[in-house]
């Protein structure tokens, strides 16, 4: 290996969803593997790689404001290597490559296994479709310990008005279900405790290869895997989920878990999205769901300002809101795309009247989120221990099964003497009290279970 690259140092910015997040950890691995070292802040390093999101406005300002900044440590420091890579480049980088001129590398989302390659000036033909990994790529995993993303898709073949993905990363393609199996053994060997299944939509697993309910499939396989504790999905179609993929949500090692964005729920406004249920279909949904799985969690997105909201269609949205009762939810300011088939509809609903939407409908969630958790006081939960945020005593935390990383709230345990062992493993904890997002307790007087 030549001893300059060994030399070299690099540090990588990943922007957007854990999808992104998995991507980067790709790149991380395939830069080390080369004999790159990995720094944590940029401007220390060799070669500074933003990963940029492209997917609405506010995504792609963050980026920008990424790229400006490794822009800005090249200029103190002229030898940096500033690489570009992800879905912003891959959906504009004719608009990029003028507004950063300074950036050495462009690349979309079809390389990242051959980033090294890239960086050291040896570039190849782009491949003609977005890249998907498999078990025997690199990967630098990221996340705590006790947990880690498996991708188990790339792209998308839905057609969602609002939604520029499937033009970003083209249809969808499964891994197979061998790969996703191997990688998953290996990330249990190496301790990790829980596995978070993510695609653009993990309900339509199997579906490109012929496969019919091949999600359910998949969680039957992971499920002889053995010493994996448990098993999560998340980003799901709610007009797939099957009573197959409900049968196993019932199962110990499967969190009872749904990542389900309904979106809206007016019958107009769902029509023009092209999404598939409206409020009334999606609370007998709901109703189905938790007939089958009586103590699941059900975290959704929705949408506020599409073209045609107007009053009657928001106050719509707000009764779904108030009758369904989920554990978890993202409220989102339409974001106009150029490219997606609403694009022509233009953007009637003012910004300003966008984000009051938004805001009045997670007021009304905060006494929805804060029953819900005040429903599991009392109760004694695994939670799977994932940080220590130090104090005295100390105060660890971690999530139970239905609690998902980084987007939903923690358990909050305040530990004495051997409390840090609990780290990276799953301990019972009884639930003492409950806010809004998070919960509070103590540790059960039980060994690890896992």
């Amino acid at each position: 290996m030549p001893e300059q690259i060994a030399m070299k140092n690099v540090a990588l910015v990943s922007l957007g969803c854990a999808k992104n997040l998995v991507d980067s950890e790709v790149m991380l691995g395939a830069l080390r593997q080369a004999g790159y070292g990995l720094l944590a802040d940029p401007k220390a390093a060799d070669v500074v790689i933003v990963n940029t999101c492209g997917f609405i406005q506010p995504a792609r300002a963050e980026a920008e404001a990424e790229l400006r900044a490794a822009v800005e440590v090249k200029r103190k420091r002229p030898e940096t290597t500033v690489v570009a890579a992800g879905c912003y480049v891959e959906r504009d980088r004719a608009r990029l490559q003028v507004l950063f001129p300074e950036v050495d590398i462009w690349t979309g989302v079809r390389e990242f296994d051959r980033i090294a390659a890239l960086v050291a000036g040896r570039r190849r033909p782009e491949r003609e479709r977005t890249f998907l990994y498999g078990d025997l790529t690199p990967r630098v995993v990221s996340t705590p310990p006790g947990w880690a993303y498996v991708k188990i898709s790339e792209g998308c073949s839905h057609r969602c008005a609002f939604c520029a993905i499937p033009s970003i990363k083209g249809r969808y393609r499964s891994r197979s279900v061998a790969s996703i199996v191997r990688e998953v053994e290996g990330l249990v060997a190496r301790g990790v405790k829980e596995v978070n299944l993510i695609s653009q939509d993990s309900t339509f697993f199997g579906r490109d290869a012929g496969r019919r309910d091949g999600l359910a499939s998949l969680l039957e396989r992971l499920l002889e895997v053995r010493g994996l504790a448990w098993i999560r999905v998340l980003y799901g179609y709610p007009e797939e989920v099957t009573d197959r993929l409900l049968e196993l949500l019932q199962e110990p090692r499967v969190c009872p878990y749904l990542d389900i964005p309904f979106q809206h729920a007016d019958p107009g406004v769902i029509k023009t999205m092209r999404r598939g249920l409206d409020g009334a279909r999606a609370l007998r949904l709901l109703e189905r769901i938790r007939r089958r799985v009586p103590d699941v969690a059900v975290r959704t997105a929705l949408i506020v300002g599409f073209p045609g909201e107007g009053r009657p269609e928001f106050a719509r949205l707000k009764r779904f809101v108030a009758e369904a009762h989920f554990d978890h939810l993202g409220v989102f300011p339409y974001s106009l795309e150029p490219g997606t088939p609403a694009f022509g509809l233009g953007d009637p609903v003012p910004e300003e009247e966008k984000q009051r939407r938004r805001n009045e409908i997670m007021e009304m969630q905060v006494a929805i989120s804060l029953a819900r958790n005040k429903a599991r006081v009392g109760r004694t939960l695994d939670v799977l221990f994932e940080c220590d945020l130090g104090g005295r005593p100390r105060t660890l935390a971690g999530r139970t099964r239905y609690q998902a990383p980084e987007v939903d709230g923690v358990v909050l345990v305040k530990v004495k003497g051997a409390g840090p062992g609990a780290l990276h493993s799953i301990r019972e904890v009884t639930i003492t009290s409950a806010n809004v997002y998070d919960l509070h307790g103590k540790l059960a007087p039980s060994l690890p279970r896992a």
